[in-house]
């Protein structure tokens, strides 16, 4: 008989968030090392402008892109392996406000027709509203989690982050009272 524990630790709601947060890591690290060889990475070109004009060009172009690309390759493998995610989902968020300013440093290349005329690069840029999106939520995980007292969450504290987790058209509750019953 299965007990409420493996019921939950295997519910459909908490492996969507460990495939949410891997796959945000694999994004992640994927696109921060393409950066690493010049020319793979479709937004190399943008992402030294935008540095550039950020860091008011203090900082070489060279060393700029390799900094991103740690950034993004260490932010990935933090979220992959489930190590120190508060900091890697705050380097994650700072790294997406960055990447929204070229829409205000550089109109002419985001937009075709300002404001709602996006470019492929505009277009490229305002997918990054939905890993805002996968980080709020990770973030509000880690959050519950912490507020629990646990940081490797015991899959039984699962149903106070996810509240309404079915199975078979039941939930765990009422699936752990039936199977108390049935072994008694």
């Amino acid at each position: 008989m299965q007990s409420k524990t493996s019921v939950v630790k295997n519910s459909p709601a908490s492996s969507a968030f460990t495939i949410l947060r891997v796959s945000v890591g694999i994004v992640y690290f994927w696109f921060g090392a393409l950066k690493f060889f010049q020319g793979l990475s479709p937004a190399e070109q943008l992402a030294m402008q935008t540095i550039h004009k950020i860091t008011f060009g203090l900082i070489n172009d060279h060393v700029n892109i390799i900094m991103l690309a740690s950034w993004e390759c260490i932010v990935g493998l933090l979220l992959m392996i489930r190590k120190w995610i508060k900091p890697a989902l705050v380097l994650l968020f700072l790294h997406m406000i960055c990447t929204f300013t070229p829409f205000i440093f550089f109109p002419n290349q985001t937009f075709n027709v300002a404001p709602y005329g996006l470019s492929l690069i505009g277009q490229y840029i305002v997918k990054n509203i939905i890993i805002v999106a996968a980080g709020l939520v990770l973030w509000k995980i880690e959050t519950q989690k912490s507020a629990i007292g646990d940081r490797t969450t015991r899959p039984s504290e699962y149903k106070d982050l996810i509240p309404a987790i079915s199975v078979k058209g039941h939930s765990p509750k009422e699936y752990s009272a039936k199977q108390s019953s049935v072994n008694n």
